[in-house]
């Protein structure tokens, strides 16, 4: 059997960098030990599989390598985006299944943007010990952190911890211990780590931001739209940074580099979170063709 995988870019800047995700459309045909052999042959830390649904627009199932995972951000908008250029979705409002119940998805002009629940939080500064370990496990201190501002455990529908730094270097500073991260990771149910500061490389942007998921064999990321509505909601609710549309850099800081930025629109009522839309821009690659 042959499958057509679509690379496709997420998140990009301009009209470079961005992640990477694969998109296999049509995929009722596949299983999951298809799929999970097809996102192993590919090797980018997220593909999703795109089949039909009787309760959304599109059914949407996503693997990492090594297993199934929930949500993927920056795969939904590769989707997504790659759907509207083929004129399979228009303009405006759609929607996506996943094996964690339905999302909105908007598409707008030439950007896909998916939606993500009201912010739940867990303060990490309630348990000194767990903190000094999350601390370490970075390869950071409490030094280094962003005065008043003291790390969470943030879901929208999946869970992050976000550290504010006191500025762009100590964020680029960061060599994380990949194995403390994961064990820590698996302890707190995360999917990964969110390392920021408000220092970025474009004016008028929130944050700028690196990301490590070990335990879904990400050492870092250098787009993850899972984890900037986590941060948009951090910023707007413990560090009341106005607006309700904040943009994310990601990616500037990995090396090799590869700029991103996610665009996130804080859906308000009373000036509390209701839900969010986390989306971009993206740009496809190139088709592989692999033998199942």
């Amino acid at each position: 059997m042959q499958v057509k995988v679509r690379i496709v870019n997420a998140f990009v800047d301009g009209a470079t960098g961005g992640n990477p995700a694969g998109v296999v459309l049509q995929a009722d045909a596949l299983d999951s030990r298809h799929k999970q052999a097809i996102a192993a042959q590919v090797g980018l830390s997220e593909t999703a599989f795109v089949s039909s649904s009787t309760s959304a627009a599109f059914k949407l199932e996503f693997f990492t390598p090594a297993l199934q995972i929930a949500h993927c951000g920056h795969a939904t908008v590769a989707t997504f985006s790659l759907l509207r250029q083929l004129g399979m979705v228009a303009e405006g409002w759609t929607s996506k299944e996943t094996i964690d119940g339905n999302r909105d998805i908007l598409i707008q002009a030439d950007m896909a943007f998916m939606e993500q629940r009201a912010p739940d939080y867990l303060d990490l500064s309630d348990d000194p010990a767990l903190l000094a370990e999350v601390l370490a496990a970075l390869g950071s201190d409490p030094a280094q952190l962003l005065p008043g501002v003291w790390p969470a455990r943030v879901s929208t529908g999946g869970a992050f911890v976000v550290i504010a730094l006191v500025d762009e270097a100590q964020v680029h500073a960061l060599h994380p211990d990949q194995a403390a991260l994961t064990r820590l990771s698996e302890r707190l149910d995360l999917i990964g780590f969110y390392a920021f500061s408000r220092q970025t490389q474009h004016p008028g942007r929130a944050a700028g931001a690196r990301m490590f998921a070990p335990r879904y064999g990400i050492d870092e990321e250098s787009a993850t739209g899972m984890a900037a509505g986590p941060l948009a909601c951090f910023l707007h609710d413990r560090m009341q940074l106005p607006g309700s549309r904040l943009l994310i850099e990601q990616g500037y800081l990995m090396q090799p580099p590869s700029p991103s930025v996610i665009t996130v629109d804080l859906q308000l009522a009373q000036g509390r979170i209701e839900r969010l839309l986390a989306g971009g821009k993206a740009q496809t690659m190139h088709e592989l063709t692999l033998e199942l």
